[in-house]
């Protein structure tokens, strides 16, 4: 179990709106969107609901996801920049995958990557960028990367400047985002691949536009240079040039994200969790002489692990709403606990709860059955478990040509 279970239940409150959490450059525009509900993400309010119960809720923004085109909010993603004639070697250091030899990446392209502790625990999973030769950015998830970094630079010593940069990222993501992306940057778009960069301008603004999201739908995020000052000419721009695909401006698909088995930093995985945990083995490359991480990492690959983030289907009364606890796992037999709840919505493609669930690993062979103690239920809930990803394992609609 975490340290915290967070067992609070889910509460009617109001979340007060001040100065001690940041408002991203586009805040403005969520509220004039109707945003609903927000949570706070990297020290800035988030985004997680814009749909009223008329419009479905979660599951309307889903729907709009998966069949026209949809605007996010992201900015939450920090941008982390390390400058410098060592940013290579440092960034080689800093994450588990190889970023140098035959497995460089190269300037226009950006690469999923984990950053771990000593211990192997996973520090943050972020997008990274390389923008040019000397630069890369960390789109990161929610942890204090800028901190981390500069903390091991102190004792590295490598040549680089690392800071926060006033670059803001928003994502178009949904099938007919590609015909959204091409009216507002031309043709170039239609060339680009998955995980790669181009550099464009949209209403007189200067954007890096990736070929990645958090959707597992075909998208693309667009990153605004100097966002303070630009923010509303990009988000306007993108609203307008929308209007004949149906866009909607939605919250981050949760929904769908479990679908597709994209994992949530601080929910499916923390300090408190290695990538071999967690099914992200193959972000470690042991090849690779030295990284932060590696000799605790090198030693939990060859013990093996004792858990592992599972997948579990279920019936019931239809989850249309971010859980606010772990629900405890349990022996189907015994009816002792054995894991917990990371992650729950109805899916749509499946017509039945799914979950994201850390379990011992031999509680998590697939088709075994287990119960989950859900709030509001009351007996114990019958689940399998089921693999991982759900749906479309192969990726086929993100990575479509």
């Amino acid at each position: 179990m975490p340290v915290n279970l967070r067992q609070s239940g889910q509460n009617d409150v109001s979340m007060l709106v001040g100065t001690r959490v940041r408002k991203s450059p586009f805040w403005h525009k969520s509220v004039e969107h109707g945003v609903r509900a927000v949570t706070v993400y990297n020290k800035m309010y988030h985004p997680r609901l814009y749909f009223s119960e008329e419009q479905g809720g979660l599951l309307g923004e889903y729907d709009y996801l998966t069949r026209f085109v949809t605007l996010w909010n992201v900015a939450v993603e920090r941008q982390i920049r390390v400058k410098g004639p060592d940013a290579l070697a440092f960034v080689d250091q800093v994450v588990t995958r190889a970023m140098t030899g035959e497995k460089e990446l190269v300037p226009g392209k950006a690469r999923y990557v984990v950053l771990c502790d000593p211990a192997g625990g996973i520090v943050n999973d972020p997008v990274l960028l390389r923008v040019a030769e000397d630069e890369f950015w960390f789109s990161i998830s929610d942890s204090d990367v800028l901190l981390w970094l500069r903390g091991l630079n102190y004792g590295l010593g490598f040549d680089v400047t690392v800071d926060e940069i006033d670059v803001s990222p928003v994502q178009v993501q949904g099938p007919l985002s590609r015909e959204l992306m091409h009216d507002l940057v031309g043709a170039a778009i239609d060339d680009l691949k998955f995980y790669n960069l181009m550099e464009a301008e949209i209403a007189g603004c200067s954007v890096v536009i990736s070929r990645t999201g958090f959707s597992a739908e075909i998208g693309y995020e667009i990153y605004l240079r100097e966002a303070s000052y630009h923010a509303d000419a990009l988000w306007d721009a993108i609203v307008a040039a929308g209007l004949p695909y149906h866009l909607k401006v939605v919250a981050p698909g949760h929904i769908r994200r479990i679908e597709a088995g994209i994992l949530s930093y601080g929910q499916d995985m923390d300090l408190e969790t290695n990538p071999y945990e967690v099914g992200l083995g193959w972000q470690v490359d042991l090849d690779k002489p030295s990284f932060i991480g590696r000799d605790a990492l090198s030693r939990i690959e060859a013990e093996g692990v004792t858990r592992r983030l599972a997948g579990l289907t279920f019936g019931g009364r239809p989850i249309t709403w971010y859980n606010a606890d772990f629900w405890i796992v349990r022996d189907a037999e015994a009816r002792r606990p054995v894991g917990y709840v990371t992650s729950a919505f109805w899916s749509p493609k499946l017509s039945c709860n799914i979950a994201l669930a850390m379990l011992p690993v031999e509680q998590a062979e697939e088709g075994r059955a287990l119960t989950i103690d859900r709030p509001g239920e009351p007996e114990p809930v019958v689940a399998q478990v089921a693999p991982v990803p759900f749906f479309d394992p192969e990726r086929t609609l993100s990575k479509a040509a």
